[in-house]
């Protein structure tokens, strides 16, 4: 679970809000979609989220656990995908997973078994032994979810995870994605790609210029804006009508 309460973060010596006073709960079991235009403040959320930025004001827990007051408890609760793969391009793609492993504290023979299921799920284990320089783009997004998810983390927070992926493992996130929902836990993921978010959330949440404008169901949006559309024309009307 992610509980968020009245956070805000300004930037400019105040002058410039990009995140105003949200407050969302995600729960267990449900796949949560975070969505926004460009420069609606999704990022510097999940940043505070995360911890990689600190909110102004408010407050928010992961499984109960406040990322600013137990940091470190916070951070092991979750995994974590960046919607930049910007990782160290000089280890192979091995040795990143080893790290995370260290990092997370995972037992020799649970990282050994995770780390196999985990490259030949996403058909990365011919390349394990590969520098990262060497990788494209969705190769360096395949590696960083793998790492992220090497913990089996309860809760995911995933930031425009698709980015870069091939069909096949996009088609393989997503189905992990709903199997970690459906076991109880809990996914947080922001896109652009509406079509993915209507087919695949539970529920989700709009934000522009800061501030949440909807939070619910796509059944909930659609009695919300009073009509049978798509969750893209519902968007557009909502984030234009603001």
């Amino acid at each position: 679970m992610i509980e968020i309460c009245k956070v805000s973060k300004s930037y400019n010596k105040g002058k410039v809000k990009a995140v105003d006073e949200v407050s969302l709960t995600v729960h267990d079991g449900e796949i949560f979609g975070f969505l926004g235009p460009n420069g609606a403040g999704k990022t510097t959320l999940i940043k505070m989220i995360t911890g990689i930025l600190n909110a102004d004001q408010g407050s928010i827990k992961i499984n109960g656990r406040d990322i600013r007051g137990n940091p470190l408890e916070a951070k092991m609760q979750f995994g974590f995908v960046p919607d930049d793969p910007n990782i160290f391009s000089r280890l192979t793609g091995i040795e990143y997973l080893n790290f995370m492993a260290d990092i997370y504290r995972v037992s020799s023979i649970t990282r050994v078994q995770r780390i196999k299921e985990l490259l030949e799920r996403f058909e990365m284990s011919l390349a394990a032994a590969d520098l990262i320089q060497s990788y494209s783009h969705g190769m360096k997004q395949k590696i960083i979810v793998i790492g992220a998810l090497l913990h089996n983390p309860p809760v995911w927070i995933l930031d425009e995870p698709m980015t870069g992926l091939d069909p096949r493992s996009s088609f393989d996130l997503k189905e992990m994605m709903r199997e970690h929902a459906d076991a109880g836990k809990t996914v947080f993921f922001s896109t652009h790609v509406l079509e993915v978010a209507e087919k695949l959330c539970d529920r989700l949440a709009i934000i522009n210029k800061g501030r949440v404008i909807f939070c619910g169901s796509l059944q909930e949006i659609r009695a919300h804006a009073q009509a049978n559309q798509s969750l893209e024309n519902l968007f557009l009307e909502l984030t234009e009508n603001e």
